[in-house]
């Protein structure tokens, strides 16, 4: 009898685009190995466990109706592997290529060099614009675009059973070590919730999406809603590409909203690949002249996390998000500023509450989006929110601060992005901010800008942009006019960044 393939399932939780099961035929072992330690890592939460499991449970059905159900295992991934390619008498294994945080990539070192030891052909294939081993960013953006001009692989129409069905009980979070974290109004990890989102949002959210995508009182219905699911691959970039294309256009500011969200689809695959060009970012700033520059009060990071730090638009932003796994893009920065700039926090300690609470966690660009919102990459503009005005700007009313921080709910409203000119007593309950914001932006905005005048800064910029910066508007030139174009910005190394 011929040996099956193993698919390995890690963040490609679909059948449909799925290179690595198109390609392994339909003699297939499709796994999944629950990893303990995974679970207890610093950026992972029941929430994110809950999605998965949700997302695990999808898939099983949709591979049993195929032929062959998921299997699932728990424990460690080269030792759980070894046991079914003995079992099965497996020689290949077939998964797509992951980026994600310090753990993952160690551990796909150790597989691959178990898989080297005996004799397992292990290859890893591309599900997205995400290039590995890159040498240059030069050209970058126009590979990644022809791969998504590929189209979708061919759908898988049957499995040939391998295994008999796979009875494995998903635990719960606290078997994996996880503590409680409710999250009552999480989205729902099913393909059939992935399919609805994006139907929905081609169908009738997205139109105003320019125009919606920066208050949180919009945002929420006017996004995709759908990082969550690309984040653990129950979609493809590809899937929602061709979707986005196919969607109707002959409405009235539809285009410029459709042409918005690919900058957007296309922007995510450009910030994974920071990550997979220096996996080092996720623990150590872009800059090294920012090493040491802020020590974490526990204190401020405390109120922060909790969402009482006396400023209501940034405790409403953070209650919100604890109690969705989302927020969108615009206040996430303003979170990252605020703890940054403001509370003078090292990124590192916020940036993993942030992971926890996000369902649509997403390492390169989670972790990438940390440092350039905390200025610590050298190369992006230094962004000091002024959360007073985000709020007036985005909740002019105070619909969404009286939704989130109920202790404010009776405030007049020209008190209640700054309730510490109201009268005194007018929010018993209410704490005090837990700085000066005045103060505390001047502070960050002398030291970091006065850093950036220091000696050898500008040249260290500069080769941090050779490495990471888009070449959007000339993605398709020779190598020689991207450098020229990065030495001729040496004197203010500026990066693309998102349109906030």
């Amino acid at each position: 009898m011929t040996a099956p393939v193993l698919v390995w399932f890690k963040r490609d939780l679909r059948i449909t685009d799925h290179p690595a099961l198109a390609a392994a035929g339909p003699y297939v072992l499709p796994v999944y190995v629950i990893e303990p330690d995974y679970w207890r890592l610093p950026d992972t939460s029941a929430r994110q466990w809950a999605f998965t499991a949700e997302a695990l449970d999808s898939l099983r059905t949709d591979l049993g109706a195929l032929g062959q159900p998921l299997i699932v295992r728990q424990g460690d991934a080269v030792t759980e592997l070894a046991r079914l390619c003995k079992r099965h008498r497996i020689t290949r294994i077939l998964s797509h290529e992951e980026t994600g945080n310090a753990w993952t990539y160690a551990r796909d070192k150790r597989v691959a060099a178990w898989a080297r030891d005996n004799g397992i052909i292990w290859q890893e294939l591309p599900q997205c614009g995400v290039v590995r081993r890159l040498h240059s960013r030069d050209g970058w953006q126009g590979a990644r675009n022809r791969f998504i001009r590929q189209g979708l692989v061919e759908e898988i129409r049957a499995l040939a059973p391998v295994c008999s069905s796979d009875a494995t009980h998903l635990p719960a979070p606290r078997a994996l070590g996880l503590g409680p974290d409710p999250c009552p109004n999480r989205q729902t990890g099913t393909h059939k919730a992935a399919r609805a989102t994006l139907d929905s949002f081609l169908a009738h959210r997205a139109e105003g999406y320019r125009q919606k995508m920066s208050s949180p009182l919009s945002a929420e219905r006017a996004c995709s809603r759908l990082s969550p699911y690309l984040a653990l691959g129950l979609l493809s970039v590809r899937e929602v590409e061709l979707a986005r294309q196919a969607a109707r256009a002959d409405r009235p500011g539809w285009a410029a909203s459709m042409n918005s969200f690919a900058k957007r689809l296309a922007w995510r695959d450009h910030f994974i690949q920071k990550l997979e060009d220096e996996p080092e970012l996720e623990y150590r700033c872009l800059h090294p002249a920012h090493e040491g520059l802020r020590d974490t009060d526990a204190a401020r990071l405390q109120a922060w996390c909790a969402g009482e730090t006396g400023v209501p638009f940034v405790d409403a932003c953070m209650r919100y998000l604890r109690a969705t796994g989302w927020l969108n893009f615009r206040m996430r920065a303003m979170l990252m500023s605020f703890a940054s700039y403001h509370l003078w926090l090292d990124w590192r300690d916020t940036g993993a509450h942030l992971a926890r609470l996000f369902t649509d966690y997403e390492p390169g660009i989670h972790w990438s989006q940390c440092q350039m919102q905390s200025g610590t990459t050298g190369i992006n503009t230094l962004r000091i929110y002024n959360p007073v005005k985000q709020g007036h700007d985005q909740d002019p009313e105070g619909r969404f601060i009286r939704a989130w921080v109920p202790e404010l709910r009776d405030m007049p409203v020209q008190y209640l992005h700054s309730p510490w000119a109201a009268p005194e007593g007018a929010a018993p309950r209410y704490p005090a901010p837990i700085v000066d914001l005045d103060m505390a932006g001047r502070h960050a905005r002398d030291v970091l800008w006065g850093l950036r005048k220091a000696h050898g800064f500008r040249d260290t910029a500069a080769q941090v942009a050779l490495k990471h910066a888009s070449r959007a508007h000339d993605s398709d030139r020779s190598s020689a006019r991207a450098q020229r174009v990065t030495r001729r910005k040496r004197h203010d190394p500026a990066q693309l960044s998102l349109d906030l």
